[in-house]
């Protein structure tokens, strides 16, 4: 059994309305949010993929009092990789000064982060490992088609971050 001890999230600051994705498609706020429920996203206009998960892994440290030695390693889901190789994980692992963290991507689209907690819970069930940082990190803006309204409105850039450890005692 694990729990979840700390949570974050980030996205960055440019948002994209309904209405201006009207502006170059053919859609509208109405068909969008009927659809969708979406009213906005945000888009990364300097980032990429690795700077939104280290944004959010950064924020989880703060949140949570850890030291970043103190990790075991870093996961990272996500489908929009800065390039392919180093991961997305080694790029956060090195931002943060995670030095005795090791450290992978995941790469499983929507169903990444899902697979991601599961992989680090089995970390976790082993023994061996006791602070591990999950991140769902996505730029979608530099893969996705804008002129594909069955698609583009649905994705934003965005990233989130969830400590696992091993549970506590009762008491704490």
């Amino acid at each position: 059994m694990q729990k979840i001890s700390q949570v974050a999230h980030y996205a960055p600051a440019q948002v994209v309305t309904n209405d201006d994705l009207s502006k170059i498609m053919d859609t509208s706020d109405e068909w969008i949010r009927s659809r969708t429920g979406i009213q906005e996203r945000r888009i990364s206009l300097n980032e990429n993929t690795s700077d939104l998960a280290t944004n959010v892994a950064h924020q989880l440290l703060e949140k949570s009092g850890l030291s970043p030695v103190g990790l075991d390693f870093v996961l990272v889901a996500t489908i929009s990789p800065d390039s392919p190789m180093p991961s997305v994980a080694a790029r956060v692992q090195g931002a943060i000064g995670a030095v005795n963290a090791f450290a992978f991507d995941m790469q499983a689209v929507c169903s990444g982060f899902l697979y991601a907690m599961e992989a680090g819970a089995n970390f976790i069930r082993s023994g061996k490992y006791k602070k591990v940082v999950i991140v769902g990190a996505d730029k979608m803006s530099s893969v996705i088609d804008y002129t594909d309204r069955a698609t583009c409105p649905i994705f934003g850039d965005g990233a989130a971050a969830f400590m696992l450890e091993p549970p506590g005692r009762i008491w704490e």
